[in-house]
């Protein structure tokens, strides 16, 4: 996993560190392994991951209980060829909502 950095979003809020897939990766699987690192604890009972595939279409991601306070985790199988964007939202701790997302793409 790579760290990416976003500084312009709030200090105080949960921001995502790194992630997997990384924005704008190219991967070549169809099944993957969704990993989003924030820079506080949150409250994964409330934050989710959505994944848009090519047809536009929102796809809820179940997440994993990892029991780390800092990470959500979730598995995509049955990826096509095309464009995505992973959705995410997160509850920090400090109960501020922020949400983002990550757009990759899969090729074969």
């Amino acid at each position: 996993m790579s760290t990416l950095f976003w500084p312009s979003q709030a200090a105080a809020h949960a921001i995502v560190v790194a992630s997997s897939p990384q924005p704008r990766q190219i991967v070549s699987q169809s099944e993957l392994e969704i990993e989003l690192r924030f820079n506080s604890r949150i409250d994964r009972a409330r934050s989710r991951l959505t994944l848009l595939g090519p047809d536009g279409a929102p796809k809820a991601l179940a997440l994993k209980d990892t029991g780390v306070g800092e990470r959500l985790e979730a598995s995509a199988k049955g990826l096509e060829k095309g464009a995505y964007r992973l959705l995410w939202q997160a509850l920090s701790v400090d109960g501020h909502v922020t949400h983002g997302e990550i757009p990759f793409e899969v090729e074969r």
